[in-house]
């Protein structure tokens, strides 16, 4: 599966929402639980279907919600955690994730 431009980004930006989240509830020593691995895949078979694909809108704006409920509020609660921290250790992909946020959803 290869994602590039903007998708690869959202995918790098999810990579280390998760890893946080994991280090922090579920694997202490670095590596992702199955669980998280398991969600990082699912994210990477979503976004290389997204029907957008370069024109993606951030997926709190996105008409169409490609995760099935389970998984969509499972980001929901990673990000909640780990968004914040985001700001520390990884700056620049939370600052480009913040502005793909103010972008317009074009139908």
């Amino acid at each position: 599966m290869h994602l590039s431009g903007r998708l690869a980004r959202e995918y790098r930006t999810l990579q280390a929402l998760v890893a946080c989240y994991c280090a922090d509830h579920h694997s202490p020593e670095g590596a992702l639980c199955s669980e998280c691995q398991d969600l990082l895949a699912y994210a990477a078979r979503r976004l290389a279907r997204c029907p957008f694909q370069k024109k993606k809108p951030s997926c709190a704006k996105c008409p169409v919600h490609c995760y099935a409920p389970r998984q969509r509020e499972r980001v929901r609660m990673i990000m909640r955690y780990a968004g914040p921290k985001m700001l520390w250790k990884h700056p620049f992909l939370a600052l480009l994730h913040l502005l793909d946020g103010c972008r317009r959803v074009r139908p």
